[in-house]
């Protein structure tokens, strides 16, 4: 059974220990720019929202990576990174279109979550469980097609966080 990350903005306080602890777990260092999860901030509003690679079924990092650096690992189903064969040409970087890709210049390559190998540290330091590890089918992305689609099972009342944040910066 594969599984997922489950991202719930509104449980989020952006304290950044997902941040820290994936840092700490890929380079060794308490470091958010080492991060492959990122906290994205909406000061005005005290909001904040946590994103990272949502290891796509059609990834199309994957697919415009010149030299084939980007693999599905079977184990886990997500698409890491094989340093040895990156070049970082950074054509994945361009290919994701939520640009959860990120390039290390340290280290020459390209960096992406690669669900820390089925056990994700993000999750696990997450305390107000806004990044859990869960059945990769109860993860809301069917939640989100109705949406898109319009599909009644979304809610008449259903509005998208990024929906929320339109409005929210939107001038009379």
């Amino acid at each position: 059974m594969l599984r997922a990350l489950s991202l719930e903005p509104e449980r989020c306080t952006g304290c950044l220990q997902c941040e820290m602890a994936c840092s700490f777990e890929n380079d060794g260092v308490f470091n958010p720019a080492k991060s492959r999860i990122k906290v994205f901030a909406f000061h005005e509003e005290g909001r904040f929202a946590p994103y990272t690679c949502t290891q796509c079924d059609e990834a199309w990092c994957m697919k415009a990576c010149p030299v084939d650096a980007i693999v599905i690992n079977a184990e886990t189903g997500s698409k890491d990174v094989l340093d040895s064969v990156c070049v970082g040409c950074k054509v994945c970087t361009i290919a994701c279109p939520f640009g959860t890709i990120n390039y290390n210049s340290s280290t020459g390559k390209v960096i992406k979550c690669d669900l820390c190998g089925g056990d994700p540290h993000c999750a696990k330091a997450c305390p107000t469980g806004a990044i859990t590890y869960v059945d990769a089918d109860s993860t809301g992305m069917e939640r989100m097609r109705a949406w898109a689609q319009n599909r009644p099972e979304a809610g008449p009342n259903y509005i998208t966080p990024v929906e929320k944040d339109i409005q929210t910066y939107q001038r009379p």
